[in-house]
């Protein structure tokens, strides 16, 4: 089992942290990681948040990928529907050369209402955009002269060098949840990766859906990455005090406040459907991060491996708020005391 990083370089507004401070912690800490044993690098990525939220992840990942020499770096993930795929393509296929083809391109269709109304793209349309876009870019990568006449997109004559260094493409990470989307990830070959809003039982509930149709289609996954919020301290009282206030901001005002608003539906542990931030509490949803000393991390991963086999965990430690300091020491000890548990 491997382990991976995740950033999103949200500053809570109040905090008091420069806005270019957490970018600098990645550039910072990511050479260390990659001696550590990280095997990724990872990037969330939302639109006019007021916290700073990623909004160019592509431009993030090639700072990464030239801090770096063996880790792999990608968008987890990048909302296709709010950019202009050619454009996009050309980014994606420069990236993958910059990096020298250590990029994966995780993507969604997104699902925040204000992203859409403020890129003036009609949020009923963007699960047919977004597979006309990467219809569109997967013509791009060969590096061939195409041309694409689409319900959404043109490209007449176009063409896209360098092509990308892995062939046919760089791997595609579907951030999807909904049966009919599995589906099409099956359909086009994509690996599966979700949410850390949801817990191991639709964990469970999507994987099944996924696997059903890959079994169907003939196809073996190649792998089974899962992202949880994540953070270690010397003991589970340290951790709980460092991480709290970052997880409480999380799950109030991205997935809480989505799910008030009727966007994406965020359930708590016990099950019951999130309709208004205000109720998300840390006890609420404690069974889906990890959050504690050596031990506990432990002992909660073998939990994941028990019910899902993941093939990566792809761990938040610099979640909105905490100090880039904080977060190496987390991601020291994780390294150290945890990561040998799992070879």
């Amino acid at each position: 089992m491997k382990f991976g990083l995740l950033f999103a370089y949200q500053n809570p507004p109040g905090g008091g942290i420069p806005w270019q401070e957490p970018y600098s912690d990645m550039l910072a800490c990511l050479p260390r990681a990659e001696a550590l044993g990280y095997s990724s690098a990872f990037q969330a990525s939302h639109h006019v948040q007021k916290d700073g939220f990623c909004p160019s992840p592509l431009i993030a990942m090639a700072g990464a990928a030239a801090v770096t020499e063996q880790m792999r770096i990608g968008t987890s993930v990048l909302l296709v529907p709010l950019y202009a795929p050619l454009k996009l393509a050309e980014d994606v296929a420069t990236l993958d050369n910059l990096s020298n083809g250590r990029f994966v391109f995780g993507v969604a269709p997104g699902y925040v209402s204000e992203e859409f109304t403020a890129h003036a793209v009609p949020r009923e349309e963007r699960v047919a955009r977004f597979e006309e876009a990467l219809d569109l870019m997967t013509a791009a990568w060969t590096g061939e002269p195409f041309d694409f006449d689409g319900k959404y997109y043109k490209a007449p004559g176009a063409r896209v060098t360098p092509p990308t260094v892995q062939r046919p493409h760089p791997p595609i990470w579907y951030g999807v949840s909904a049966a009919s989307s599995l589906r099409r990830a099956v359909k086009r070959r994509a690996v599966q990766i979700m949410s850390p809003r949801h817990g191991i039982a639709e964990l469970k509930e999507h994987y099944a859906a996924y696997d059903a149709a890959a079994k169907e289609a003939g196809w073996q996954p190649p792998e089974r990455p899962i992202i949880r919020q994540v953070f270690i301290a010397e003991s589970t009282a340290r951790a709980e005090e460092l991480a709290t206030p970052a997880i409480g901001y999380l799950y109030r005002e991205l997935y809480g406040a989505a799910s008030a608003a009727g966007d994406r539906v965020l359930r708590g542990d016990d099950g019951r459907v999130v309709e208004e931030s205000d109720t998300v509490a840390f006890e609420g949803f404690k069974r889906r991060y990890i959050i504690g000393d050596p031990d506990f991390a432990i002992a909660e991963i073998k939990k994941y491996q028990a019910e899902l086999n993941p093939s990566e965990m792809i761990c938040w430690m610099h979640m909105p708020g905490i100090k880039g300091a904080d977060a190496a020491e987390s991601m020291e000890l994780f390294a150290k005391h945890v990561m040998p548990e799992f070879g």
